[in-house]
């Protein structure tokens, strides 16, 4: 399984951008995998941002509570993250996760940057 994640870019404070990650090499395997976006900072670890499972329940990290929205599109097999009114802090890379109950995958991280 190979997982492709795009979408990232420099934008102001305030503004937003919504980030994908498609999933391909194996039939029916997006249907039974959990998704997730985590983030890397300048200096700092890989953090949790959002997670959705299968059945489409979401977590979100409480720094971007209200703002970010992931969702999933089995059709595309592709999963999003809709960014809105982002701040400087925002700013990293963003990598996608995907993992069933017998394999995981991360996807190669795009490159998100909030600057005036």
């Amino acid at each position: 399984v190979q997982l492709q994640a795009y979408g990232g870019g420099l934008v102001q404070p305030g503004g937003f951008l919504r980030l994908s990650c498609a999933v391909s090499g194996s039939i029916f395997i997006f249907a039974s995998m959990g998704m997730a976006w985590y983030r890397q900072g300048p200096g700092k670890e890989r953090d949790l941002v959002a997670s959705i499972t299968v059945g489409g329940r979401t977590r979100y990290a409480e720094s971007i509570k209200g703002r970010f929205t992931i969702s999933r599109d089995g059709a595309k097999n592709t999963a999003y993250l809709q960014m809105t009114n982002l701040k400087p802090e925002d700013t990293g890379v963003y990598y996608c996760y995907g993992a069933t109950p017998d394999a995981d995958a991360w996807g190669q991280g795009t490159q998100v940057t909030v600057s005036s």
